[in-house]
């Protein structure tokens, strides 16, 4: 969970402590989000959290922000089948299919092995239907047309 402190506005990371795979992080912060973080802090005013749970001295917990993320999903139309796991999911297709290079996907998703983060590229489908061969970039020399003589 996040606490205040792990929001640099400066250098613009997240700073996920004990992540997916119980793995330390920095995650890229955008300045959208960074607004948004902003004015949900001005609303809040926690000192230690950013989303404190029910016990402001304890953060929100897993299960609370499950409950939150279902029904976020569900107001949006999207079902209850959304969770927090599924936002990850789609972040990193959606780098895919913007053409991120996977190893810079790899190492924002803090991944050790480049075949964990392969996985999403089978998600990744519209980005196949987009892919160039190289040899559709070749310039081949035009066939002679029949009855006509070389000069």
């Amino acid at each position: 969970m996040l606490r205040v402190s792990d929001i640099d506005s400066k250098r613009m990371p997240i700073r996920v402590e004990q992540g997916k795979g119980s793995k330390d992080r920095h995650a890229m912060l955008s300045p959208q989000l960074l607004e948004v973080l902003r004015a949900w802090w001005c609303q809040c005013r926690s000192k230690g959290w950013l989303f404190p749970g029910r016990d402001p001295i304890l953060p929100v917990t897993t299960r609370q922000l499950n409950r939150a993320c279902h029904m976020a999903a569900d107001a949006a139309g999207l079902g209850t089948w959304i969770s927090p796991h599924t936002l990850r999911h789609s972040f990193a297709t959606h780098l895919l299919e913007s053409h991120t290079d996977v190893r810079v996907i790899q190492v924002l998703l803090g991944h050790a092995k480049l075949d964990t983060t392969a996985r999403y590229a089978q998600v990744a489908t519209n980005t196949l239907h987009t892919v160039t061969s190289p040899l559709d970039r070749l310039t081949l020399p035009k066939p002679d047309t029949p009855g006509k003589k070389a000069a």
